[in-house]
Order: C-alpha cells, then sequence, then structure tokens
C-alpha cells in the first residue's frame, strides 16, 4: 500500500513525471495570498508579502496602514516594515539573485530592500515618460525587469546592480499587448533583453533596436499567455483557442500541441455563444452570493474564449463593477445595492455617501479602483480628522494628515489649512499651508491666519508681481506705516513694486518711506516732480500764485540735496530753476504775458529783447552768468526777429562782437535782408567766409574777387556751381580759376 500511495504522487506531463511534495505547513497567521502580493525568492530564499491595493479588501481587525512582511519559506517572519512609499500603487515585487526586494510603482520608482525590510539608498527611475504614462505591468527575471506603461512603452533595467534604465522600441500597437514575455540577455544572439508580446493576431519581438514580427505555425491568432523556459530554449504558448504550443525559442517548428478544452458541448451552441456569455455575465451582475458570482464569472470566461468577435473588457467590467458592490453589501457597512441601482446612482454618489457615512478608506479604495479622483475622499477625510482629533497636538497631527494627503498628487493643502483654522487650530493651519506648492492658493490663506511675514516671503518667492501686490496691499492696511516700511526694505522686490506703484498714486506715502530710510536725495527727486505736475495745471499761467507753491517745492528739493554731498550738481540746478521761475514769474506779472514760465534761459533773454525789455534781459545775463558769445548770439537774432535792423547796428558797433561779423550777415540773410547783410560782409575778416556771404546774396562779382584774393580755386569751383545759370559769372569763376593755376595755386 505504501509503494502504491508513493506512485499515486507522480503525475506525467508528456515524458517525465513530476509531483510536489508538502515542505512545510506554513507558519504565518491571518496571511490570506489572494489578498496580497507574494514574491518568492529562488533557491529556498525569502518570501515577502503585501496587501494588494488593487483589490477592495475587508480589513476586520488588521491596521489600514500596509506593512512590507518578509517570511522564511515556512512562514516564520523574519521582518516587516510600513509601505510609505510614494509613487501611486505597487505594481510589481520580485528577489534578485543575490535577494534584493525590487518593488516597482506607478510612476515607474524602483524600491530596493534587504531581507531586514531595510530600504536601500538611492531610489531609481526609470525615466520622465514612465512617470507621466505610469507603469501598468512588470515582468521580472533573474536580475533585471521590463515594464509596460499606459501608452504601450517598454521600458528595461537589464541588470539590477547597474540600475540603469532603457527605453526599448516602440510597438506601434494601438492596444495593449494580450500578453508578455522575456528572453534574458544571456540567452539572445543580440546579448540585449528581448521581449516577446502578444499583440492582435500575432507575436512581435522587441529590443532596444527594432521590432519584427513573427512568422509561423505557432502563431495562429491571438495569444493569451506565453512563457520561456528557463534555459531560454522553449516557448510554451497558451491560444485564444485553449491550445497549448511548445515551439523553439527561435520559432522554427512546434515541438508540442496540447487541447486543454475535447468542446462538442461548445460547439453545439457556437451561433448562439455570444448571447450566453453575456446572459452569463449579466446574471452574474445580478446575483448577491459572491460564490454564484464566481460560477457565473467563470462560465462567461471560459465560453469568451471561444468567442473571436466578443468585446473582452466585459467581464473585467463586471468583475470591477461587482468587486465594488460585494464591498459595499459587508455586513459592516450594510448598503446592499442591486446593479441597477448602483448604476442609477453612479459611483461618485456612492463614494459621496460613503464619505458621509465617515468610511474614508472604502471610499479611497473604490475611488482608486474606477478610476476616479481621490481628492475629494481625502480631503473629506483629513478635515474630518481635524474636526474630530482636538486632543492630539498640532505636530501630531500634522504627520498623520501628512501622511495621507501626499497620496494624492496635486491635492489642495490650502484648503485642509483654511478648515484647521475654521477649527481654531492657526498653528495647524500655519503648518499645512507651509506644504502647498501652489503659491496662489498658499499666499491668500496665509494672510487670513495673520501670517503676513511668511506670505510676504512666499509671494516674493513665486516672482508672482501680482501676488507681492496682493501681501502689499494687504499689510499696507493692517500695519503702521513704520512697521510696513520695515518689512519691504530688506526685500527688494516688493519694495520696488511697492516704490513702482506709489510714484503713480501715493506720493505722500512715497516720501515718508524714502524719509524713514534716509533717502533724501528721493523725496528731493519726488518734490520736484511734483513742482512740474503742478506747472502742467491750466490755473498756472498769467501770474497765478500757484507759481508760490512751485518755487516753495524747488526750494526744499535743493534743500534735500544740499544734505548729500553726492548730489552737489542737482542742488545747485534746482537752486537755479527756483531762481529763473521767480524771474519768469514776475515779467509775466509786469508783461501781463503767460509766456516766459518753464521757458529756458536762452528763450527768456530771447522773449525779453523782442519784448523791447532789455534791461530785463540783462538782468537775467547776469544772474544766470550767461557768456558774452551767448548774449550775442542771442541779441543778434532776437533783433533780426523784430527787424530792428538799427538797433541791430548800433549793437554791432558797441565793441567789437565776440562771434565776430557772421552771425549778423546770417540773421540779415535768413530775413532776406540783403541791403542789411551788405553792412556786415566787408567786415568779414576770413575771405572764404566773406566769399560765401556774397555768393549767398547773389552778388557773383564781389564773390569771385573775395576768392581771389583768397586764392582757393576749390572755393572758386564751388561758388560756379552756385551761379550754374549765370553764364557771366560762370566765365568770370573759371578766368579767376585759370589764373590761379597758372600762377602755380590750388
Amino acid at each position: 500500500m505504501a509503494n502504491v500511495s508513493v506512485a499515486a504522487e507522480w503525475q506525467l506531463l508528456y515524458n517525465r513525471y513530476y509531483r510536489k511534495p508538502e515542505l512545510y505547513p506554513l507558519r504565518w497567521k491571518n496571511i490570506d495570498l489572494s489578498r496580497n502580493k507574494v514574491a518568492c525568492a529562488p533557491f529556498g530564499g525569502p518570501i515577502a508579502v503585501i496587501r494588494d491595493d488593487s483589490k477592495i479588501v475587508q480589513l476586520y481587525s488588521e491596521s489600514a496602514l500596509r506593512k512590507l512582511r518578509i517570511f522564511t519559506s515556512s512562514g516564520v517572519l523574519i521582518s516587516d516594515t510600513v509601505w510609505k512609499n510614494p509613487g501611486g500603487r505597487l505594481i510589481g515585487m520580485s528577489w534578485t539573485e543575490d535577494q534584493t526586494l525590487i518593488c516597482i510603482v506607478q510612476d515607474g520608482t524602483v524600491y530596493r530592500y534587504n531581507i531586514h525590510a531595510e530600504l536601500i539608498e538611492p531610489n531609481v527611475t526609470l525615466g520622465k515618460e514612465c512617470f507621466e504614462q505610469n507603469v501598468v505591468e512588470c515582468i521580472f527575471w533573474g536580475n533585471g525587469v521590463v515594464c509596460l506603461t499606459e501608452g504601450g512603452l517598454l521600458f528595461c533595467i537589464p541588470d539590477f546592480k547597474v540600475m540603469r534604465p532603457c527605453q526599448l522600441a516602440e510597438t506601434g500597437a494601438e492596444d495593449l499587448p494580450n500578453c508578455m514575455a522575456v528572453i534574458e540577455p544571456k540567452y539572445t544572439v543580440s546579448g540585449n533583453v528581448e521581449v516577446l508580446v502578444g499583440v492582435g493576431d500575432g507575436i512581435l519581438i522587441v529590443d532596444e533596436d527594432g521590432v519584427q514580427r513573427v512568422d509561423g505555425e505557432a502563431v495562429q491568432g491571438p495569444v493569451q499567455k506565453m512563457v520561456v523556459s528557463w534555459d531560454g530554449k522553449y516557448l510554451a504558448i497558451f491560444t485564444h483557442d485553449g491550445r497549448i504550443l511548445v515551439t523553439d525559442i527561435n520559432f522554427k517548428g512546434v515541438l508540442l500541441e496540447y487541447n486543454c478544452e475535447a468542446d462538442e458541448n461548445l460547439r453545439l451552441i457556437q451561433s448562439s455563444l455570444p448571447e450566453a456569455v453575456e446572459a452569463c455575465i449579466d446574471a452574474a451582475g445580478h446575483e448577491f452570493d459572491v460564490s454564484r458570482q464566481r460560477t457565473l464569472l467563470r462560465a462567461a470566461s471560459y465560453g469568451q474564449a471561444f468567442c473571436s468577435t466578443f468585446q473582452r473588457d466585459r467581464i473585467q467590467e463586471m468583475c470591477k463593477t461587482l468587486r465594488v458592490l460585494n464591498a459595499v453589501r459587508d455586513p459592516e457597512i450594510g448598503i446592499p445595492l442591486s446593479i441597477n441601482q448602483y448604476k442609477l446612482l453612479t459611483p461618485s454618489v456612492l463614494i459621496a455617501r460613503l464619505i458621509n457615512a465617515h468610511r474614508h478608506l472604502l471610499a479611497l479604495r473604490i475611488s482608486e479602483y474606477v478610476g476616479m479622483n481621490q481628492e475629494v475622499v481625502i480631503m473629506h477625510w483629513a478635515c474630518s480628522k481635524i474636526t474630530a482629533s482636538l486632543a492630539i497636538p498640532d505636530a501630531t497631527l500634522l504627520e498623520i494628515l501628512l501622511d495621507k494627503l501626499k497620496l494624492c498628487r496635486g491635492i489642495s493643502y490650502a484648503a485642509v489649512a483654511a478648515h484647521a483654522d475654521k477649527n481654531g487650530r492657526r498653528k495647524l493651519a500655519a503648518m499645512l499651508i507651509e506644504h502647498e506648492p501652489r503659491s496662489s492658493k498658499q499666499v491668500p490663506l496665509l494672510l487670513s491666519i495673520g501670517e503676513e511675514d511668511t506670505a510676504l516671503m512666499k509671494a516674493t518667492e513665486s516672482g508672482d508681481s501680482d501676488l507681492v501686490y496682493l501681501v502689499l496691499f494687504h499689510i499696507w492696511q493692517k500695519r503702521p506705516p513704520l512697521e510696513f516700511f520695515g518689512m519691504i526694505q530688506a526685500r527688494p522686490l516688493p519694495r520696488d513694486l511697492f516704490i513702482s506703484y506709489a510714484r503713480c498714486y501715493k506720493h505722500e506715502f512715497l516720501k515718508d518711506f524714502f524719509l524713514s530710510t534716509g533717502q533724501l536725495q528721493e523725496v528731493a527727486f519726488l518734490l520736484w516732480k511734483e513742482s512740474w505736475e503742478l506747472g502742467k495745471n491750466p490755473m498756472a499761467s498769467k501770474g497765478s500764485p500757484l507759481h508760490g507753491p512751485r518755487i516753495k517745492l524747488i526750494d526744499k528739493a535743493q534743500h534735500l540735496f544740499a544734505e548729500t554731498k553726492e548730489h552737489t550738481f542737482e542742488s545747485k540746478a534746482a537752486e537755479e530753476h527756483a531762481k529763473l521761475l521767480r524771474i519768469q514769474h514776475e515779467l509775466e506779472v509786469s508783461t501781463k504775458q503767460a509766456i516766459f514760465v518753464d521757458s529756458s534761459i536762452s528763450d527768456t533773454i530771447r522773449t525779453c529783447i523782442v519784448l523791447g525789455n532789455h534791461r530785463a534781459a540783462m538782468k537775467v545775463k547776469t544772474e544766470f552768468k550767461v557768456s558774452e558769445k551767448r548774449w550775442y548770439w542771442l541779441k543778434v537774432f532776437a533783433l533780426a526777429t523784430i527787424r530792428d535792423w538799427e538797433a541791430l547796428e548800433k549793437f554791432s558797433k558797441e565793441k567789437r562782437p565776440p562771434i565776430g561779423y557772421r552771425p549778423f550777415v546770417e540773421a540779415c540773410v535768413d530775413a532776406d535782408e540783403k541791403g542789411e547783410a551788405l553792412k556786415y560782409i566787408p567786415k568779414l575778416a576770413d575771405l572764404r567766409e566773406r566769399a560765401e556771404a556774397y555768393a549767398r546774396i547773389g552778388m557773383a562779382k564781389e564773390a569771385a574777387d573775395a576768392a581771389s584774393q583768397a586764392k582757393d580755386g576749390e572755393l572758386l569751383g564751388r561758388l560756379k556751381l552756385t551761379f550754374a545759370q549765370n553764364a557771366a559769372a560762370s566765365s568770370l569763376f573759371d578766368t579767376l580759376r585759370d589764373r590761379l593755376s597758372f600762377q602755380g595755386v590750388s
């Protein structure tokens, strides 16, 4: 009997006998492998177990915090640690050859642990594209991994000892693969990782350099599963119609074919098989008994394999729906929804009801499972936790909140902080707002809880001028001026923005700021600017008393400039400006003409001469130490303007003009008074100037004589061009130039 019993343990598979003896009764307690992800190390190594967060499970008495546990092969606990790693759901884990546990999460981050459940730094990421698209599947082999993203991209780490991720060639397929298998680098001709991808009705071989489609009798229709043998020589394929094919790794021929199911019953109902599959799925949805749900779905899954036109995601959708319904139907939750009620209610409303019932963990799991935004759930939980945790210290409660808030990327810490502030926990609100990455939400809340200094710092760091202005206006209204000035003085951006705004709208307040910071010259410039603005007032004319305040402003500016050695020029300029305004004001009063104020010194002198007020012109000349040359220029052209030729001639004879007689000639010629010009042309000492002056009034012979006396042949040539229409004059210029040439003068 003993011999029979031993023989019965062995099973024939193809041409080999196998048996599976029980080595140990596992000693762990309350470990349901169907609820966990499990990774077993080769060569009798440890077993890693962690709760599968992709499944909705009842926690019973265990903690909501997931733990990574590491056991021996007999189920004795070696070590454990709380799983707090960010990056989304755990997609896959496996042991390397040196017994390092590799864990890969949704965003492509790779975490490593030793057998003592200690995290090995540093972490590695599969890259930006992997981070953006999320990992959906991992295929491990001895010392490497291939990851598939939602976008159908393949990323690979060929060797965990080197940890250098790389991207494989793109398959170009529209849908995600049905299955994948990896040929290790040591078994490939190229020495690189090759991935077998079941796509559509065929298989693709993908590596770093390209994609190759497999042809052969082994590939005839969709492939459901593939496994490479341990020595890399063979490939087992499970087809859509229930066959197992074994081929060599080069697909040269089928070595073994086995039909998993002799399907006569299915053939009898082949024509109505899609309707039968759909009926099983629909019946499972209406069934409340979990075991019957499983039976019906297994039947549907079996029948689906023989329906090439049936929607393959229909069973997956129903499984998702039933997992949600079974979770809320649990007696501990007590929401016995039918599938029709669930569809009418919608998942979002169900989640809202769970939130209101403070079933946050289940609501979170369902949200994640059905692909909905988890922010609403986590936000509600955080606010409820704050309300119910009055006895917990702020620092402790902050740690509890952050542990959950960081699970949701982009969650509004500001909204949670606002709730904390409403509940009288301002310190907690301030600590929470520190974790808000968006300055636009962070800064207004900091202001509302009275953290003006921090708000100004955060707004400045953001570089957003609108935010900085928001804080500035808030503080401006709340704080005394000196305190406000002290806050912005050491911060360049807020200070400069305040100054820019105040220059346009708040001159008096800006002057107070400059005075408080000792910038007297800036106050002086503001006063000077105010004097100019006052001058634009329509009332500031015809001897208006507004000129008095203008002059006082300039005087104040002059005194402030005088306080600093660096602004001596500005001080002198302000002093002379005030003096000029006084004189111009007096002139406008005396002449009853608003034509002097804000004109230059030269224009003031010229206007006085034009009006015949020579005494006033001389006073301005004396007051502002106008040079003789400038004085002569101004008076000559002013007298020519009013065509007072007698006064001009008298002025020319007072003494030898320091500017010569050329300005007299030009003034007369400009006024088209050739006769008056002739009074001064002979007095021109420079023969060339005299020749050109004669030419300007059309006296060709006199111009030619002067040019000849100057012995300037070039000048004679230019003068000839001036009189080109006058043949006699042209002949004269040619004669004189020829004479100079004969004499050897150029």
